[in-house]
């Protein structure tokens, strides 16, 4: 099917479906904390332009609080609080060293080949937006697991997680033509909490060990008073 034959709307998803993907594998790249925050961010912003268009196309009004949701979560409030802790531990300086970036880069190209394998089924059966969506969910899912996996700082492992929900999010809104308001405000709520709960466990961590290393905090025992 040739993309140049297709309308505005599925254009312009499709554009974005490729945005989230390669911010996602920009994640993986990144040894900075600080780039790598700006990059999620960056992500939150694409979903919130996907919203804006999911809202205009569909004429669901629900889908601007849900992009003004998202706008404010997972591009001003949430990479705030991380910028925030990652200056206040004096680790925006550092460079992390990943222990084999090229493997890790390549796991990442594979893991994106393997979404489309994977789905390739159901390319008969659904729409081009549909089977993009879908297969752009599963790989920035599989991103956002290798991201927390092959990084040591706690802060990457946060921004892998909050990837993952960026994911599912992006598939739900698309692929469903908009979510109920109700569970948007539901998965709003539920992130919120969870940027909150990580605030709290750095700052606990960060007055304990002076460190968001998980190496370090794997070396963590308890010791009998």
């Amino acid at each position: 099917m040739n993309i140049e034959t297709q309308d505005f709307y599925t254009q312009a998803i499709l554009s974005m479906s490729a945005l989230v993907g390669l911010m996602s594998f920009l994640m993986l790249g990144q040894g900075r904390l600080p780039r790598l925050i700006l990059v999620f961010a960056m992500q939150g912003m694409l979903l919130t332009l996907t919203a804006i268009l999911a809202g205009y196309e569909l004429n669901s009004p629900h889908l601007y609080i849900s992009a003004l949701l998202t706008f404010a979560l997972k591009v001003v409030f949430i990479p705030s609080m991380l910028q925030k802790q990652v200056f206040a531990m004096n680790i925006h300086r550092d460079v992390e060293a990943l222990k084999n970036n090229t493997a890790v880069m390549l796991s990442g190209a594979s893991l994106m080949v393997f979404s489309y394998y994977v789905l390739q089924p159901i390319i008969h059966t659904s729409s081009m937006i549909m089977l993009n969506a879908l297969v752009v969910s599963l790989s920035v899912v599989l991103l956002g697991l290798l991201l927390m996996i092959s990084h040591r700082q706690a802060v990457a492992h946060v921004v892998g997680f909050m990837s993952i929900e960026n994911g599912l999010f992006f598939a739900a809104m698309v692929a469903t033509d908009g979510m109920p308001m109700v569970v948007e405000l539901g998965v709003a709520f539920d992130v919120l909490v969870a940027a909150v709960l990580f605030g709290i466990f750095f700052f606990h961590i960060r007055t304990s060990i002076d460190s968001l290393d998980v190496d370090m905090m794997n070396k963590l025992h308890e010791v009998e008073r």
